[in-house]
């Protein structure tokens, strides 16, 4: 029975490879030698504490003081040896842990970000990958701490049964058995019990904790769900609040947490029958060697030195070989994990490079001041056709507006026309060289003071705090002026006609030559959209405008009207 697959091992290495061949391969492969090298220097140092072990108490036995002060001596010296590479060791590991954690922490989020991944996975959420963000932040530390754990260990465990099954075997001496009259010999009967104690052992915990994989692998999703649930909370306080959804939102959480209380206790009763036969087996374990080796010492053939020397031995060869014993839990938890990290990276691949096969969208970027779309046919997730043969050729300085009713694609189109709708087909040519700017109804304000988020994405020019205050100013805002400098949640402390203004101050820092705004002014009063409009219309009189919005009111600011039906119809007339 394997504990780990063929497909765990394929998914590992797919995983884990490419650091051990990428730039900073030297520098990891020096910290693994140096770690293995340290391994093997702690089995050289517990070989000979073992060797010590008979001496001691050999002249414990002689009443030897000479000798017994001399071992002491030894001890302290061996111990000192252990304390150093101990020390080191865990160093060591720990540094390339780091290194190999950051490397795989920056692939990964390479992968995420590009060519909008982290959007393209949200649209299919849940049907190839849940919780993207758990993956990043928590399953690589666990596959990376885990995989140097396991390794190392095993690494270890067998250079200690190699250093120690000679002593074991040597101190075994003969063991007869008869048989009808027959006496067999069995050399070495303390390496083949320790070998048979193992092996059944083992058998019992992979048979007994199977299911713990599975178990394992589930708890991290139900708690990610969970966590996911009250974060929606948090980021909806005021929504829920207005509802008065509490009771609703306190059975949401408790059906949640009811999966991950159910699966803990399936968790809770397998580990302790695990409990009941590791703890079992490691006891019983120590008392085996002494057990086995009796008869000798009885006999008269090996002294009471030896005695515990076979004991020590015998335990560390039969820990060697009960290495999936140990670290059943551990290897449960690291192949959940790397089944996570798995279809993390495929459900990416899928949506980066296969998905993406379905529909053919050709994005071009001509030299020419024109964003032009040829053809283009608009579809749903669930591939329902939304808008048909789309075709429009957008000058400079040309302003459009988008009206049309709830659902017919008007903030769907946007999406086409900047590239990050997946469920497209046709033909897209945007001007090479030329800013283009999306705003979204909600606009996105990242966590970092005030002045950061005027500038997002371009936080890094230099522009004086008095060109930002007079921007706030503009827009309406002139009470955030003294906060410029404070960091906050401004999503959170905003409201959303408050963002929307933010929008606009972002809007005319950014100076864009082709402008697309989503039901930007939704928040807004009449005479504040107005005077915003009135504003972009002055300062970007070069910059193309695309709207989309409901009110008539927007209609003057644009000298073309694109109309969309809810059977994928649409229309250009002059405003």
């Amino acid at each position: 029975m394997k504990i780990v697959k063929k497909k765990t091992i394929v998914s590992v290495l797919s995983i884990a490879k490419a650091y051990w061949w990428s730039k900073d391969k030297w520098l990891a492969w020096c910290l693994l030698i140096g770690v293995i090298s340290l391994n093997l220097g702690i089995v050289y140092i517990l070989v000979q504490i073992n060797i010590w072990q008979s001496t001691f108490y050999q002249v414990i036995q002689n009443y030897d003081q000479t000798g017994f002060a001399n071992a002491i001596r030894e001890f302290f010296m061996l111990i000192l040896y252990l304390i150093v590479m101990r020390g080191y060791q865990i160093y060591l590991r720990m540094l390339l842990h780091i290194r190999w954690r950051s490397w795989i922490t920056e692939h990964y989020l390479n992968n995420w970000l590009h060519t909008k991944t982290y959007y393209r996975l949200q649209l299919i959420s849940g049907e190839v990958t849940d919780n993207p963000d758990q993956r990043v932040s928590e399953d690589i530390e666990l596959f990376v701490a885990l995989s140097l754990k396991l390794s190392l260990d095993l690494v270890q465990d067998a250079v200690t049964i190699l250093s120690f099954i000679f002593i074991l075997w040597k101190l075994s001496g003969v063991y007869f058995i008869t048989i009808w009259n027959y006496q067999i010999p069995i050399y070495g009967s303390l390496v083949w019990a320790a070998i048979l104690y193992a092996a059944i052992g083992t058998f019992c915990t992979l048979k007994l904790g199977r299911p713990l994989i599975t178990l394992d692998f589930d708890q991290q999703r139900y708690e990610a769900d969970f966590r996911f649930s009250l974060m929606r909370l948090r980021e909806n306080a005021e929504s829920i609040a207005l509802y008065s959804g509490e009771n609703r939102e306190k059975l949401n959480f408790q059906q949640r947490f009811d999966r991950i209380r159910n699966n803990y206790l399936l968790i809770a009763a397998m580990r302790k029958k695990l409990t009941w036969l590791t703890t079992g087996y490691v006891h019983i374990a120590l008392i085996l060697a002494i057990i086995v080796a009796s008869p000798q010492y009885f006999s008269g053939q090996i002294h009471l030195g030896q005695m515990f020397q076979i004991t020590d031995a015998y335990r560390r060869v039969q820990k060697g070989f009960s290495f999936v014993v140990d670290s059943f839990t551990r290897i449960a938890e690291w192949q959940a994990v790397v089944c996570r990290l798995n279809n993390f990276l495929l459900s990416m691949d899928l949506v980066r490079v296969d998905f993406p096969k379905n529909y053919c969208l050709n994005i071009s970027y001509p030299p020419q001041a024109m964003l032009t779309a040829n053809r283009l046919n608009i579809y749903l997730p669930n591939g329902r056709p939304l808008i048909k043969d789309f075709s429009l050729c957008l000058k400079p300085a040309e302003k459009i507006i988008i009206v049309g009713p709830s659902g017919c694609g008007k903030s769907t189109l946007l999406r086409a026309l900047a590239g990050i709708w997946p469920f497209v087909s046709g033909e897209l040519a945007l001007p090479k060289g030329h800013k283009i700017m999306f705003v979204p109804q909600k606009t996105y304000l990242p966590l970092n003071t005030l002045h950061e988020v005027l500038l997002y994405p371009n936080s890094l020019r230099n522009i004086k705090d008095s060109t930002l205050e007079a921007m706030l100013i503009t827009c309406k805002l002139p009470y955030l002026v003294k906060k410029l400098h404070t960091w906050n949640n401004w999503s959170q402390t905003l409201s959303l006609g408050e963002q929307q203004r933010i929008a606009f101050a972002q809007v005319l820092l950014q100076q864009p030559d082709w402008l697309f705004l989503d039901e930007s002014t939704s928040a807004l009063d009449e005479k504040t959209e107005k005077e915003l409009y009135s504003t972009l219309i002055t300062k970007l009189s070069k910059a193309s405008l695309v709207s989309i919005g409901h009110r008539h009111t927007l209609i003057q600011y644009h000298t073309t009207k694109l109309e969309l039906d809810t059977c994928g119809s649409w229309r250009l007339t002059s405003t």
